[in-house]
């Protein structure tokens, strides 16, 4: 009888490291296509990711009771303001919050870059996220160029800003 049982647990044990072993590779990772997605703001309106097309998306994925998101909106922010009109823009996803929660989060933090909600967590799935905060740095022609599973520091934030900006506003720089 134990035999028959240890042999049942390892098979369990083995065809659940084989699902998730299996999910990985679902994963979206630098080097591929960012999946377009449509999702609201705060404010109703729809954003949709190919529209930003020809500028750098830094497409983070965040919640309120996150400790690190907490600590790196204001460093996303501030780099926000430098590089918001140098072709980089910020899109922050809420995932699985409610718009109440979220609202107040985002107006104690100033937050003023588009913040969208993924309450169902669909686009969480679709990008294959598992621990939050997650970062995508998706460049002009929508591709991953990083994906970054930690939280982020004021200039790490900046340096990747710089990785994903066109060049035409690069070369502006100086």
């Amino acid at each position: 009888m134990r035999i028959v049982v240890l042999s049942l647990f390892m098979f369990v044990v083995g065809f659940v490291l084989y699902q998730n072993f299996t999910k990985d590779s679902e994963v979206v990772n630098a080097g591929d296509m960012a999946p377009d997605f449509a999702l609201k703001t705060l404010s109703g309106e729809t954003v949709q990711l190919s529209d930003y097309r020809g500028q750098g998306v830094f497409l983070n994925f965040w919640a309120t009771y996150c400790k690190p998101c907490e600590e790196e909106m204001p460093y996303i922010e501030s780099q926000y303001q430098k590089f918001k009109d140098e072709g980089v823009k910020v899109l922050a996803v809420d995932v699985g919050e409610n718009d109440v929660t979220v609202s107040a989060f985002v107006e104690r933090k100033g937050m003023t870059f588009p913040v969208l909600m993924d309450s169902r967590e669909e686009l969480l799935d679709a990008y294959g996220i598992g621990p939050i905060p997650v970062t995508f740095l998706i460049d002009k022609n929508g591709k991953v160029v990083d994906r970054i599973t930690a939280g982020l520091t004021e200039p790490q934030v900046r340096d990747y800003m710089k990785k994903i900006q066109p060049e035409k506003w690069r070369e502006s720089d100086g």
